[in-house]
């Protein structure tokens, strides 16, 4: 797992226990633009196989925020690092529509290529932020009535949007990809 956030390391490992071994490796990838997670996910692996030559995976999530016409999309962590959960709940201070959603893209990439794996979890913004499980957006973003932050991590790893994009790669890796190479 290629990425400079060690808590999303940590969450993909968690994911995967025993099945698979996780590696963290710290790479800056450099900050990609497109209004497409997909591409975004698929040049940060190709950036970073270039420099590691090995298979692995990045990933990159768009936090959108109807309300505010998709924003922060791909920029969600400079907003987060910048004006953090309290700038957000600021800006939807008057907001009736609070609907939102994290999709999250998986890309792997090794010899043969990259491939891109993606999943959605829709929710809403609350007022105030709950819970002290998970990271970053997690205290503000509401799912079946509960935070992110409010879901053990168990839990959070079996419905997020990260986990669905984990799912989907797991599924391809396990059937198609580790069976050639045992």
């Amino acid at each position: 797992m290629v990425s400079s956030n060690a808590d999303k390391a940590r969450e993909v490992a968690e994911f995967f226990g025993s099945t698979v071994e996780v590696i963290h490796v710290s790479l800056d990838i450099p900050e990609l633009r497109s209004e497409d997670v997909t591409e975004i996910s698929r040049q940060k692996a190709h950036y970073a196989f270039d420099r590691l030559h090995s298979p692995l995976i990045v990933d990159d999530t768009v936090f959108c925020i109807d309300a505010l016409k998709g924003f922060p999309g791909p920029y969600a962590a400079y907003v987060l690092h910048t004006i953090g959960n309290t700038g957000i709940l600021k800006i939807m201070e008057d907001a009736e529509d609070r609907n939102a959603r994290f999709t999250t893209a998986i890309a792997f990439a090794d010899s043969d290529g990259i491939r891109v794996f993606s999943g959605t979890i829709n929710g809403r913004i609350v007022t105030k932020p709950r819970g002290r499980e998970g990271f970053g957006y997690d205290p503000i973003f509401e799912v079946g009535g509960r935070t992110l932050a409010e879901i053990p991590i168990g839990e959070k790893n079996r419905i997020s949007h990260r986990a669905l994009a984990l799912t989907a790669f797991r599924d391809w890796f396990m059937r198609e990809y580790a069976p050639l190479r045992t």
